[in-house]
């Protein structure tokens, strides 16, 4: 009878009124009435934008006050007198022995990049915030089904940094002294560790009683990170070569000559993907059509109500069993699905695999120095834009009707081609302000990805403790959420900070 196209406000009422024009034509008039208006949600989230730019503008101010040195040694001497002293010291610098005559310098010791550590950073500090609440707003909780919001974007972009950390560390490793089979012990002992904390540590809810295995999921995050970082370590250790002395990425541009010894590789991720197509679209899951990617439930007008996620679904309910994975998907508020579903399931983690290894072609593609600017240039475009077209292909530019729609649930394909595009994009601007041309130290967002194992363990641990999470007075308030959300993520900020400042890095 009615058609009409609104944009409704949260907790505005309306009605809408249906009135008979014409009983012989049957002509109704249809009219949408506001009885209360809705409020401005998203008021509470420009006054947070605000404090936090004045916070930033204050901490900027004082630290170009702190260049003046007039400035700089009173506000030492106010703090303590014996300060001034070790400033004026500080500002010569300790006799060095490269000073005499006829000493070598010392060696240049390698630099970090500043820039992955900001990028995994910036990837927790959202997640966090996502795994918090995100202040109840809808755009910071994972989309029910097929689409992207903000908290689908962190979980693979850490993924992907992890795969660009491995190269990097693996050289480092090596570069050391290390044998390749102790590193492999290494990756070993570090993919365990992941897995055992994910399950034992993150997993069980403590609130609710001991732990017990009767009903413990078995997939997770740490989990996925885990197995992710052993297939793709151990299919890097091969290739790797120990790094200059210096720890500069000081390699030729990436053409054919450089990419040709890494055809093993590239035919092993290819295999997992056809592995992961045919298992997609070729499994007979009983009771479902081959094929199918929907979330089941009332979707696709209810004819696959017990389908959820078709093949990953059903891989995961025969091998791990219902009780042992995740029990309220995100599809099940809107589709009001009933069948347990895990988004970091078993066929999930081979696209997490193909993420991770896209994130390691980041040092071939990305940060080396180039002989050939131009070439170097356009190969770096060319991988990017080639991952685009191929999301584009495979989604058709849109939520619903491609071949392949991007879904964080399943991990599809488009999913994992499109966000290694955004981060490659955004780890490209953070590389070129933080490590290129010095504009940035990469604060607040590098002291976390200094120590992102102890924040996501430790937010997941303390979660519903206080002062991470008290009892608000209006439970349907944007702003007391966001305060919660934004109070426990910037408590977190802080405590990486204090660690970083004593040398605390919590290391697996």
């Amino acid at each position: 009878l009615c058609r009409i196209q609104y944009h409704f406000g949260e907790f505005g009422n309306y009605s809408l009124v249906v009135k008979t024009l014409s009983t012989s034509s049957k002509t109704v008039s249809c009219d949408l009435v506001i009885n209360e208006g809705p409020i401005n949600s998203y008021l509470p989230l420009l006054f947070a934008f605000l404090v936090y730019m004045g916070i930033l503008a204050v901490l900027i101010a004082g630290r170009l006050s702190m260049k003046i040195d007039p400035v700089r040694i009173w506000v030492y001497k106010k703090l303590n007198s014996r300060e001034t002293d070790r400033v004026i010291n500080s500002e010569l610098g300790p006799p060095r022995a490269a000073d005499s005559a006829g000493s070598e310098p010392a060696p240049r010791p390698r630099q970090r990049l500043r820039s992955l550590d900001t990028f995994r950073g910036l990837s927790l500090i959202i997640m966090v915030f996502v795994n918090y609440g995100g202040g109840k707003y809808w755009f910071f909780k994972h989309e029910s089904w097929n689409g992207l919001t903000v908290a689908d974007l962190v979980f693979p972009w850490f993924v992907f940094i992890m795969g660009t950390s491995i190269s990097l560390s693996l050289s480092s490793m090596l570069r050391w002294g290390s044998s390749k089979w102790k590193v492999l012990g290494k990756i070993l002992w570090r993919s365990f560790l992941l897995i055992l904390l994910g399950i034992i540590v993150v997993n069980p809810n403590y609130c609710l009683g001991p732990l017990s295995w009767d009903n413990l999921r078995i997939p997770g995050v740490l989990q996925r990170l885990g197995f992710t970082y052993l297939v793709v370590a151990a299919l890097q250790l091969p290739f790797t070569r120990p790094v200059a002395e210096s720890g500069t990425l000081e390699t030729p541009c990436p053409v054919l000559q450089d990419i040709l010894p890494y055809w093993p590789q590239w035919i092993f991720i290819l295999m997992l993907e056809v592995i992961w197509l045919c298992l997609t679209f070729l499994l007979p899951v009983p009771g479902c059509p081959r094929g199918y990617l929907g979330p089941g439930g009332i979707g696709d007008f209810g004819n696959y109500p017990n389908c959820t996620g078709g093949a990953a679904g059903y891989i995961d309910r025969l091998l791990l069993g219902e009780k042992h994975i995740y029990q309220h998907p995100s599809s099940s508020v809107i589709y009001q699905t009933t069948m347990p579903y895990d988004p970091e399931g078993i066929l999930g983690t081979i696209n997490s695999i193909f993420m991770a290894f896209l994130g390691l072609q980041v040092p071939l593609f990305f940060l080396s120095v180039c002989y050939n600017g131009k070439i170097c240039g356009y190969i770096k475009f060319s991988n990017l834009l080639f991952q685009g077209i191929i999301s584009a292909i495979l989604t058709k530019c849109s939520k619903e009707e491609g071949f392949i729609p991007i879904n964080k649930n399943l991990w599809s394909v488009s999913y994992v081609t499109t966000l290694s595009c955004f981060a490659f994009l955004l780890l490209l601007l953070i590389y070129y302000l933080v490590d290129v041309k010095r504009l940035w130290s990469g604060a607040p967002f590098f002291y976390p990805g200094m120590n992102s194992i102890l924040v996501y363990i430790g937010h997941g641990v303390f979660q519903n403790y206080f002062p991470f999470k008290w009892k608000m007075q209006d439970s349907q308030s944007h702003a007391e959420h966001l305060t919660q959300n934004l109070t426990a993520t910037t408590l977190w900020v802080i405590i990486s900070y204090l660690l970083y400042r004593r040398r605390i890095f919590w290391k697996i």
